[in-house]
């Protein structure tokens, strides 16, 4: 179990969290290429799932246990889109087992990330742990780390559906995580800033309440909107003299994401670690 044992065999893949909104969308985008086979899918809700509405009436049996379902199926990879209080026991069950793991459920921890590359480590296989698989959204990143270094000023809008579990977003983290690490002095600013200070600050007469402006991650105030009718959208603003740079990206269907979830499957089997974030897959 693990890595491909013939070159030229198919990589065989697992989805967990199946019957969700994304899932379905993985499960899909797995079936069409020519070098994976789906071989499980995994969900609470335990159900048949369409393979690929769009080419006929083939299903797939979405079981419950994953643990069962990995000793059946003896999965290559397994692709997590599932919620942020589950994800962790299945990336354990996967990695415990030599499943290489694509994670792109969001609301992991710092622990949760050091605890996946150890479990990488210790079993000499990759992980893929990512909070946005659409290359826009990378590029975004990327561009906001490249501004971040010209302007001192930023805030950032992320705006997702309803349902979405975390905020602020995994993107929105990471974003401000690149950005501040371009900039020394915010980073400098983020680790002297007194938190529960802000969290009990209580607006005076004309002046201003800090909780209104946002989460501060990493020096820079994040803004979390949740609506129905959105999918996944996030606009970093930077302001200078004279002056604002807008840098947008925006998911509007969750077919964008699916190139990303393909090439991180593709990769991850020659990965000897865990990485965090689509970008170290790229060429950027």
């Amino acid at each position: 179990m693990g890595a491909k044992t013939e070159q030229g065999s198919r990589i065989r893949v697992i989805v967990a969290g199946a019957a969700g909104r994304m899932g379905r969308q993985v499960v899909a985008a797995v079936s069409r290429e020519p070098d994976m086979a789906l071989v499980g899918g995994v969900d609470v809700r335990e159900q048949r799932v369409p393979v690929d509405p769009e080419r006929g009436d083939e299903a797939i049996e979405v079981k419950g246990d994953l643990a069962a379902v990995v000793a059946e199926a003896r999965p290559d990879v397994m692709v997590d889109f599932t919620h942020p209080s589950a994800v962790m026991g299945n990336v354990r069950t996967a990695l415990g087992e030599g499943v290489r793991c694509v994670v792109g459920t969001t609301g992991l921890g710092a622990r949760d990330i050091e605890e996946i590359g150890r479990l990488c480590r210790e079993k000499g296989i990759g992980a893929v742990v990512a909070p946005n698989f659409a290359i826009g959204a990378v590029l975004m990143m990327k561009f906001a780390e490249i501004a971040s270094r010209y302007f001192s000023a930023a805030e950032i809008i992320e705006l997702h559906h309803d349902r979405k579990a975390d905020a602020p977003s995994g993107t929105a983290i990471k974003t401000a995580q690149g950005m501040s690490q371009a900039e020394p002095a915010r980073a400098e600013a983020a680790a002297t800033a007194s938190a529960p200070a802000a969290a009990t600050a209580t607006t005076a007469a004309g002046g201003e309440d800090p909780v209104a402006r946002g989460q501060s991650v990493a020096g820079i105030r994040v803004h979390s909107v949740r609506l129905p009718g959105l999918v996944a959208h996030q606009e970093v603003l930077f302001g200078g003299p004279g002056q604002v740079l807008t840098i947008r990206h925006d998911s509007i269907s969750r077919e964008s994401f699916m190139p990303g979830v393909i090439l991180a499957v593709r990769k991850v089997t020659g990965l000897g670690r865990a990485v965090f974030g689509l970008e170290h897959l790229l060429d950027i």
